[in-house]
């Protein structure tokens, strides 16, 4: 590393800053985050335990639930146990290699997130569509081969990012990221050099994974409304919007923070950096907390093993 004219060449440490404004009470925001980790790691656990042994949920959409809840653990202990780092032992530093590695899970997680939200989608638009099909479209095979595709669809798209980074960018402002994780933007515009590249391949990555799901996404759910409201009988028709409420509710609650968060780092220079890296956490830790709460709530089939469990206890 040489540091020459204020800017650093080649940083092996980056130092991260937290919450720009508010390092005097981080202290105090980390705790609801660690409270909402903590839940979000116990839910989705929980969720994972009553998928795995209750064997009429061996379904389709309840694996696709399962790989759900193993993803948000795993977006979740991505950050949250540095950022708890930063905001109670005073550890801001990373080695940049490791930076980049938390960039590469992060968003790799994330877009394995965004996969699975639009194969339970695909998969409650045949259910409700063509449900007479769905045995034969939705086979074991085909949702093993769903879930790799989801999981090397995102983790191979990232590493170009990654790629970019360290091998374009030799000269940087500062080591200062004014951020709580390795994010991508808040990497790259540290540099001094042209950035354009990197901020062009992270919108197309961006659209490829979160704007395609998300279209596909919108268009399933017009297909299913259009179908259910054609249904003849009004019991028919709650049935089958009532299985959709769940996977409705979670969409709109990732891709809204999502978008929030994707386009406040490049054209949101108004919005004070405290709130943004604030939501942008929030983003990674609300789905997570939310998603075993919003299933167990609207899943008969969840809520029902849950109340056995515990019950069962009781009377132990």
């Amino acid at each position: 590393m040489l540091i020459t004219n204020g800017t650093v060449f080649m940083p092996s440490m980056l130092i991260f800053v937290g919450i720009p404004g508010l390092e005097p009470v981080q202290c105090w925001i980390g705790i609801p985050f660690c409270a909402m980790y903590i839940i979000a790691c116990i839910g989705n656990t929980l969720l994972l335990i009553i998928i795995k042994s209750e064997r009429s949920l061996h379904e389709p959409m309840y694996i696709f639930l399962a790989l759900l809840g193993a993803t948000d653990i795993a977006l979740s202990t991505s950050i949250v146990p540095k950022m708890l780092g930063i905001f109670w032992f005073h550890l801001p530093e990373i080695y940049f290699d490791v930076c980049l590695f938390q960039m590469w899970l992060i968003h790799t997680f994330q877009g394995i997130e965004s996969g699975v939200l639009l194969a339970m989608a695909l998969d409650r638009y045949v259910a409700i569509c063509h449900p007479l099909r769905h045995a034969t479209i939705f086979t074991r095979q085909a949702v093993t081969h769903i879930g790799i595709g989801m999981t090397l669809r995102p983790a191979i798209l990232v590493i170009p990012c990654l790629l970019l980074i360290k091998c374009r960018l030799k000269v940087y402002r500062t080591k200062l990221i004014s951020h709580t994780y390795c994010e991508h933007m808040a990497v790259v515009k540290l540099a001094t050099e042209d950035v354009f590249i990197n901020k062009f391949y992270g919108l197309l990555g961006a659209f490829i994974v979160g704007g395609f799901d998300f279209i596909l996404i919108t268009l399933s759910y017009i297909h299913i409304f259009i179908t259910v409201f054609n249904l003849p009988q009004k019991k028919a028709r709650l049935k089958a919007f009532n299985t959709c409420i769940p996977h409705i509710c979670v969409f709109f609650q990732f891709y809204l923070l999502a978008f929030f968060s994707f386009f406040t780092h490049r054209t949101g220079s108004h919005i004070p950096s405290y709130i943004h890296i604030t939501l942008s956490i929030l983003y990674l830790l609300v789905p997570p907390l939310l998603n075993p709460f919003v299933y167990g709530v609207k899943t008969k089939q969840i809520r029902d093993k849950v109340a056995k469990m515990f019950c069962s206890k009781d009377q132990g």
